[in-house]
């Protein structure tokens, strides 16, 4: 009977120490610390998204997750080096955003230039993606989707012919064809990212097209 009570104790000792310290390990992580605003997708999504880029023959490199004491982050992202063509500039952006700006370049982009530049787009050029900063720079306002690699800046397009489109000439200075085809390119993005901002959306983008998956609407 001692033995039975000894070894009853003892399986309870166990079970409680087991139940008690997985949760505590999980609560203490840095995840939880720093909570992330915008949603990321999960580790399945992650690499659902991963074998999209690579079926589109996207060419990246996988990036670290990270998050920051002021509030960015950088969760499940790439950098992108190419698209069909070469992307410049661009530093971590989280894959969906990647995803997007792939079928981006490949449906609207290549499709568009043939249609009303009548040369092929072998470059696309950015501002970049990532940058741990707040909306449009502006003290106290909240962090940017660039905050958390989930925006990039579209500045320029590079044609086989030579010429190179420019959103802060061609916006408003551009021949016909150049205003038709970036005006193209704008509305397709708004069909594929959730805010999408142009020169003619305020005074912080005269020189390049904004574009997001953050929890907004958006597209001016």
């Amino acid at each position: 009977m001692a033995d039975f009570r000894i070894l009853s104790c003892l399986l309870l000792f166990i079970l409680a120490s087991c139940s008690g310290s997985s949760p505590h390990k999980r609560r203490s992580g840095s995840t939880a610390s720093h909570p992330i605003a915008t949603p990321v997708p999960s580790s399945g999504d992650f690499h659902h998204c991963l074998g999209d880029l690579n079926k589109e023959g996207v060419h990246y490199q996988l990036v670290p997750d990270r998050t920051f004491d002021n509030g960015c982050s950088i969760y499940h992202a790439v950098t992108m080096t190419s698209a069909q063509v070469p992307i410049t500039h661009l530093g971590p952006l989280q894959c969906p955003a990647a995803e997007n700006l792939a079928y981006w370049i490949d449906d609207a982009v290549l499709k568009s230039a043939k249609v009303w530049l009548g040369s092929p787009v072998i470059k696309v050029e950015t501002f970049g993606s990532y940058s741990c900063r707040t909306r449009n720079s502006r003290a106290g306002a909240k962090i940017s989707e660039h905050g958390r690699a989930n925006a990039v800046d579209i500045s320029a397009f590079d044609l086989a012919d030579g010429r190179r489109i420019t959103i802060k000439e061609g916006w408003r200075h551009g021949d016909r064809h150049t205003k038709d085809f970036l005006r193209s390119v704008f509305h397709a993005a708004c069909r594929r990212f959730s805010v999408v901002i142009s020169p003619d959306g305020d005074e912080y983008h005269q020189d390049h097209i904004h574009m997001d998956l953050g929890q907004s609407q958006y597209c001016h």
